[in-house]
This record gives C-alpha cells, structure tokens and sequence, in this order.
C-alpha cells in the first residue's frame, strides 16, 4: 500500500512520541490565513519552485485558515529544537472521515511501490500550501528580492513558536499571498494528503514532513 501517514498522532496536540533519543511533544499554532481566489491549491518549495503545478482536487474560492503542527524536541526535560512536523491549510473545520493523497495531474497512486508517495522536492527548506495566482508572480522575483521577503530569518522566524513563518503577499491584485513554513528538518521530498468529511467535502490539506517518528 501507498504511505500515508498516522494522522492520529501527527494531528493531536499533546501528543508525545519518543524517538530514541529524545521526546517529541507536538503543539498546533495558528499560522495566519491563506486567500485562494482561484481555489487551485500548490503544494511546493516556493523559493525554488514557484511554477510548480496545482493538485486536481480544487476548492471554492476565499480565505481559508492555516494551522503549523509543531513538533518541540524534549531532552532531559528541556526543549533542544523546534520542528514543523505538518502544514496544515483547513478548508472546513469538520472530522476528517477519510484520506486521500493529493495529486497533481499525470500522477496515478496505482503505479506507487509499497510504502511510495508522491511529494514535492524542498531544496530551500521551505514550504507552502498556496494559490497557483499567488505563486505565479514569484517566477518573476530576482534573488534579492526572494532573500529579503523569505530569507531574512529574523528573532520570530527563528524563535518564534512556528519556525519559519512567514506570511507574503504575491499577487498585488488579489491579495493572494504565499505562507511559508521551514520544512521540518529541511530539504527533502514531502506529501500533501486531503482529508475529506464523511460526506465527501474537502476539509483540509495537510503536508507531512516527516518529523513524528514512525509507530513502532
């Protein structure tokens, strides 16, 4: 079977993992809202790959909130690092019923090995959920320009209580803006799922980067 992850311990605050040498304590914070006026959702490293493709699964146009599922790392009793384990983009705040992995158009999960998973590639230790409109205009952006909007690593992206955030606009003309969060322990390839409500409404997507330590 395709990996999918235990969102029962990925999304449950509180909750405690340990992972052989120290204590996982996961924690949910507000991370700002993110504004979709086409409903396409991207999943990508927006400092590397803007042009990135949406996922087939659309939503209805508006402003949707954020969630960042920290995980803060425990040795002998006091924090070492802090992790974001999980992105969360809540398109309605209703059980989650059932889950399925978000694709984008050509991929097939019947042509997955066991265990495999479609992501997108983190080169910048940086991720996003956000509008394909918000992401376009930031193919555009020189270097700079990109370092000094998301690479500045100011105290509260650094120590703040979500590492990485911040909030950017990138489309002027809709508001629509591009949320980052660091990539749990940075580059990689990581997945987005929907979940879905009992009556088959999107309810959320969620990025797993792999942070919680597997069950067993």
């Amino acid at each position: 079977m395709p990996y999918t992850p235990d969102f029962d311990r990925l999304l449950t605050p509180g909750a405690r993992f340990p992972d052989g040498e120290a204590e996982h304590v996961l924690e949910v914070h507000p991370a700002g809202e993110v504004v979709l006026p086409t409903g396409r959702v991207v999943g990508c490293d927006p400092l590397v790959c803007p042009e990135s493709d949406p996922f087939t699964v659309a939503v209805e146009p508006g402003r949707y909130p954020a969630r960042a599922w920290v995980s803060s790392i425990r040795r002998d009793g006091a924090e070492s690092d802090r992790r974001v384990a999980a992105l969360e983009l809540v398109i309605r705040d209703e059980p989650v019923a059932r889950w399925e992995m978000a694709l984008v158009d050509g991929q097939d999960v019947g042509e997955l090995d066991d265990d495999g998973f479609f992501g997108y590639g983190v080169d910048a230790g940086t991720g996003t959920l956000a509008d394909r409109a918000a992401l376009a205009p930031l193919e555009d952006w020189d270097y700079d320009r990109v370092e000094e909007v998301f690479l500045a690593e100011d105290d509260d992206q650094v120590r703040g209580p979500v590492p990485g955030l911040v909030d950017a606009v990138g489309d002027e003309a809709t508001g629509a803006n591009v949320l980052t969060v660091w990539s749990g322990w940075g580059d990689g390839c990581y997945g987005t799922w929907v979940g879905r409500t009992a009556d088959d409404r999107v309810a959320s997507f969620v990025t797993d980067f792999m942070v919680v330590p597997a069950e067993g």
